[in-house]
Protein backbone atom coordinates (compact mmCIF):
# COMPACT_ATOMS: atom_id res chain seq x y z
CA UNK A 1 0.00 0.00 0.00
CA UNK A 2 1.45 3.34 -1.00
CA UNK A 3 0.96 6.30 1.34
CA UNK A 4 0.88 9.86 0.45
CA UNK A 5 3.26 12.14 1.72
CA UNK A 6 5.89 14.63 1.68
CA UNK A 7 9.08 14.35 2.69
CA UNK A 8 9.55 17.61 4.85
CA UNK A 9 13.22 17.51 5.62
CA UNK A 10 16.07 14.96 6.16
CA UNK A 11 18.96 16.00 8.00
CA UNK A 12 22.04 14.33 10.32
CA UNK A 13 20.54 14.64 13.72
CA UNK A 14 23.33 13.07 15.88
CA UNK A 15 26.74 12.09 14.77
CA UNK A 16 29.16 9.80 17.47
CA UNK A 17 32.94 8.67 16.02
CA UNK A 18 34.82 7.88 18.46
CA UNK A 19 38.49 6.50 17.26
CA UNK A 20 40.46 7.67 20.43
CA UNK A 21 44.40 7.34 19.35
CA UNK A 22 45.84 6.59 16.13
CA UNK A 23 46.49 2.82 17.40
CA UNK A 24 42.48 2.42 17.88
CA UNK A 25 42.55 3.51 13.92
CA UNK A 26 45.23 1.16 13.00
CA UNK A 27 43.26 -1.65 15.04
CA UNK A 28 39.68 -1.33 13.81
CA UNK A 29 41.37 -1.16 10.09
CA UNK A 30 43.09 -4.34 10.54
CA UNK A 31 38.99 -5.88 12.34
CA UNK A 32 36.59 -3.89 9.88
CA UNK A 33 34.89 -6.73 8.43
CA UNK A 34 34.30 -7.87 12.09
CA UNK A 35 32.25 -4.79 12.99
CA UNK A 36 28.62 -5.02 12.61
CA UNK A 37 25.95 -2.54 11.57
CA UNK A 38 22.86 -2.16 13.63
CA UNK A 39 19.73 -0.08 12.49
CA UNK A 40 17.26 1.36 15.00
CA UNK A 41 14.09 3.35 13.72
CA UNK A 42 12.33 5.50 16.49
CA UNK A 43 9.30 7.73 14.72
CA UNK A 44 7.32 10.40 16.87
CA UNK A 45 4.73 12.33 16.24
CA UNK A 46 5.28 16.02 16.09
CA UNK A 47 2.28 17.56 15.02
CA UNK A 48 -1.36 16.46 13.97
CA UNK A 49 0.07 14.91 10.27
CA UNK A 50 3.39 15.57 10.88
CA UNK A 51 5.98 12.63 11.89
CA UNK A 52 9.82 12.50 12.73
CA UNK A 53 11.52 9.25 11.85
CA UNK A 54 14.61 8.83 13.53
CA UNK A 55 16.93 6.11 11.73
CA UNK A 56 19.77 5.01 13.71
CA UNK A 57 23.21 3.52 12.28
CA UNK A 58 25.35 1.94 14.60
CA UNK A 59 28.64 0.32 13.36
CA UNK A 60 30.78 -1.28 15.80
CA UNK A 61 32.95 -4.36 17.17
CA UNK A 62 32.50 -6.10 20.56
CA UNK A 63 36.22 -7.45 20.23
CA UNK A 64 38.27 -6.62 23.50
CA UNK A 65 41.41 -4.79 21.26
CA UNK A 66 41.23 -1.18 20.53
CA UNK A 67 38.34 -0.14 18.80
CA UNK A 68 36.68 2.73 16.80
CA UNK A 69 32.65 3.31 16.98
CA UNK A 70 30.30 4.90 14.80
CA UNK A 71 27.04 6.32 15.60
CA UNK A 72 24.72 8.40 13.02
CA UNK A 73 20.71 9.44 13.26
CA UNK A 74 19.42 10.11 10.22
CA UNK A 75 16.17 12.15 10.72
CA UNK A 76 13.41 12.41 8.01
CA UNK A 77 10.30 14.32 9.13
CA UNK A 78 7.14 13.77 7.26
CA UNK A 79 3.88 14.79 6.33
CA UNK A 80 1.08 12.06 6.26
CA UNK A 81 -1.36 13.04 3.22
CA UNK A 82 -3.54 10.38 4.16
CA UNK A 83 -7.28 11.00 5.93
CA UNK A 84 -8.17 8.16 8.40
CA UNK A 85 -5.19 6.15 7.83
CA UNK A 86 -5.30 3.33 10.29
CA UNK A 87 -2.56 2.89 13.20
CA UNK A 88 -1.26 -0.97 11.33
CA UNK A 89 -0.87 0.96 8.04
CA UNK A 90 1.32 3.48 9.33
CA UNK A 91 3.30 2.18 11.25
CA UNK A 92 4.40 -0.04 8.37
CA UNK A 93 5.21 2.92 6.67
CA UNK A 94 7.10 4.55 8.66
CA UNK A 95 9.44 1.64 9.73
CA UNK A 96 9.31 -0.06 6.22
CA UNK A 97 8.03 1.69 3.26
CA UNK A 98 9.84 4.89 3.78
CA UNK A 99 13.32 2.95 5.11
CA UNK A 100 13.30 1.44 1.45
CA UNK A 101 12.60 4.73 -0.08
CA UNK A 102 15.18 6.82 1.69
CA UNK A 103 17.99 3.73 2.75
CA UNK A 104 19.83 4.66 0.02
CA UNK A 105 21.17 8.30 1.12
CA UNK A 106 21.35 6.81 4.53
CA UNK A 107 23.69 4.63 3.83
CA UNK A 108 25.85 7.03 1.33
CA UNK A 109 25.38 9.47 3.92
CA UNK A 110 27.34 6.59 6.64
CA UNK A 111 29.77 5.61 4.11
CA UNK A 112 30.96 8.55 3.44
CA UNK A 113 31.16 9.59 7.00
CA UNK A 114 33.15 6.32 7.76
CA UNK A 115 36.10 7.33 4.93
CA UNK A 116 36.42 10.27 6.21
CA UNK A 117 36.93 9.39 9.48
CA UNK A 118 39.78 7.23 8.30
CA UNK A 119 38.61 4.30 6.69
CA UNK A 120 39.00 5.28 2.64
CA UNK A 121 37.41 1.33 1.35
CA UNK A 122 34.87 0.87 3.12
CA UNK A 123 31.65 -1.02 2.09
CA UNK A 124 29.00 -2.23 3.92
CA UNK A 125 28.18 -5.92 3.69
CA UNK A 126 25.17 -7.22 2.78
CA UNK A 127 21.82 -4.92 2.52
CA UNK A 128 18.68 -4.37 4.65
CA UNK A 129 15.57 -5.76 4.20
CA UNK A 130 13.11 -3.89 6.11
CA UNK A 131 10.47 -5.74 5.02
CA UNK A 132 12.05 -8.27 6.60
CA UNK A 133 12.76 -6.80 9.89
CA UNK A 134 9.30 -5.21 10.07
CA UNK A 135 7.68 -8.44 9.68
CA UNK A 136 10.42 -10.09 12.46
CA UNK A 137 8.54 -7.36 14.46
CA UNK A 138 5.18 -8.09 14.54
CA UNK A 139 6.16 -11.51 14.91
Amino acid sequence: MTINHKILLSYIKDLSIETPDPESLLTARENFSKYSLKVNITPKALKRTIVEVDTKLTYSYDGKSKKSYFEMIYATVVDIKEQNLDKESLKKFLLCDLQILIYPKVETTFVEILKLSGFPNVKLQGKIDFKKLYNQKLS
